[in-house]
């Protein structure tokens, strides 16, 4: 992991809210806060550490994960470009540990102030209280959703809308079974059972590590359908 310090200007202009024209003391209290840069497959916090920086990415894409007591995986929201993490921002305001996991799925580049430089943010400026306040009730609700969907949506439904949302202009999901059952929060044999359902069926084509799309708008009905 490297670490620099830029000018605070260049990398608040990745973060509108963050209006220095509008509150000065912004650029100040950002002063004690750095660059840093990880690579793909970084772990970037794990459950039961103490949380003791505020995060945002500037570039590349973070995976927050949990992990049950047999070992499964299920995915609870990614944090991408301008975003932050809700755990995080939770986890330091109520002084508790992680519940959760994090890797970078990609290269990210992230800016990381200290608890002291975040707290004394939230007491000195309303536009970064606002800011922070906002990214977590908008990343609360996309968590809560997550669960309703684990909880309450079938396996069929959740796979179907997991094939289409991450299909490219050429149909094709890149993507193993292992990794969606993960998105998932299921066993892998469940996935493959599924797609190969749906191979039989002509929906779909499945490929070593890839799944190509043969009919979407048949897969739309019949998650439509369910």
């Amino acid at each position: 992991m490297s670490a620099d310090i830029p000018g605070a200007v260049e990398w608040l202009r990745q973060f509108p809210a963050l209006d220095a024209e509008r509150d000065p003391r912004i650029r100040e209290l950002f002063t004690q806060a750095q660059v840093v840069r990880l690579p793909v497959g970084q772990p970037v916090f794990h459950a039961g550490a103490a949380c003791r920086h505020y995060l945002l990415v500037i570039e590349g894409e973070v995976r927050v994960y949990m992990v049950s007591d047999s070992g499964r995986e299920v995915t609870l929201y990614r944090v991408g470009r301008g975003g932050s993490c809700v755990l995080t921002t939770s986890c330091l305001l109520g002084g508790e540990v992680y519940p959760a996991a994090a890797i970078t799925e990609s290269a990210v580049t992230a800016v990381v102030m200290p608890f002291e430089s975040f707290e004394a943010a939230m007491d000195g400026s309303r536009v970064f209280r606002g800011f922070v306040f906002a990214n977590l009730g908008q990343r609360l609700a996309q968590v809560i959703h997550r669960m309703e969907e684990v909880a309450l949506g079938g396996i069929d439904a959740r796979l179907i809308h997991l094939v289409l949302a991450r299909m490219d202009a050429d149909k094709v999901v890149d993507a193993t079974h292992e990794a969606m059952a993960r998105e998932l929060g299921t066993a892998r044999e469940v996935v493959s059972r599924h797609l190969k359902r749906f191979e039989a069926q002509g929906l779909l084509h499945l490929r070593r590590g890839k799944v190509q799309v043969a009919a979407v708008d048949a897969l739309r009905k019949l998650v439509g359908s369910m």
